[in-house]
């Protein structure tokens, strides 16, 4: 059975984030201990509520060093909803400018839709040879926000690299924006796999079998 510590931060909805993991068997360990959660198979980054509050939480449990030593290792994370956007470099709300965790390039800013927030669900559109969304190409998944990534340029600018390139998953509201993420050892989903019943359930089971 495969050790994952969900990151307690302060962000909220952690329980259903455990609970969901452990439906597809998961050993789930909800925590803030930077020696647990660099230790466990797979680290999972919830998140609600505001880029710079989550930002706030994240720093003082050392979440961005946390990050980015796993990442260093080739040891699994796992972004969700905010989780996902505070990977990337900035988050514009409200007019204030956030710093982000860096992982990935990129501004995290609010959708040009006509409707705010965007809850519901939601159809996907899958890369090939994606592993997160392996037989869930037709599903639909449970988001709820109102800000987003609506461009991604890693992998897609200069020259050749031999390492390959992430696999990007985007869906549309009004606007069209990064809904999924896979990046060697990072990976995240915008919208809720928690709250997206049997896919949501299934794709998690899908990243369990990364680890």
């Amino acid at each position: 059975m495969k050790k994952v510590v969900v990151l307690d931060y302060g962000s909220g909805n952690l329980r259903s984030a455990e609970r969901a993991l452990a439906r597809v068997g998961a050993d789930v360990t909800v925590t803030s201990d930077f020696r647990t959660a660099m230790d466990a198979d797979g680290l999972v980054v919830p998140g609600v509520g505001a880029f710079a509050a989550c930002m706030t939480g994240l720093r003082a449990v050392d979440g961005p060093k946390l990050i980015g030593r796993r990442l260093a290792g080739g040891r699994p994370v796992l972004g969700v909803c905010v989780g996902m956007q505070v990977l990337f470099e900035r988050g514009v709300e409200h007019g204030y400018d956030a710093e982000g965790c860096g992982e990935w390039p990129g501004v995290v800013e609010q959708l040009d839709a006509p409707v705010l927030p965007h809850m519901g669900w939601n159809t996907v559109q899958v890369p090939q040879r994606s592993v997160l969304f392996d037989g869930l190409a037709d599903q639909r998944f449970y988001f709820v926000h109102s800000y987003g990534v609506r461009t991604f340029t890693l992998g897609a600018e200069g020259p050749p690299s031999p390492l390959a390139p992430p696999l990007v998953t985007w869906a549309e509201h009004g606007d069209r924006f990064v809904a999924g993420v896979e990046n060697g050892a990072l990976s995240a989903t915008q919208f809720h796999p928690e709250k997206s019943g049997d896919a949501g359930a299934a794709l998690l089971a899908n990243w369990l079998g990364t680890l």
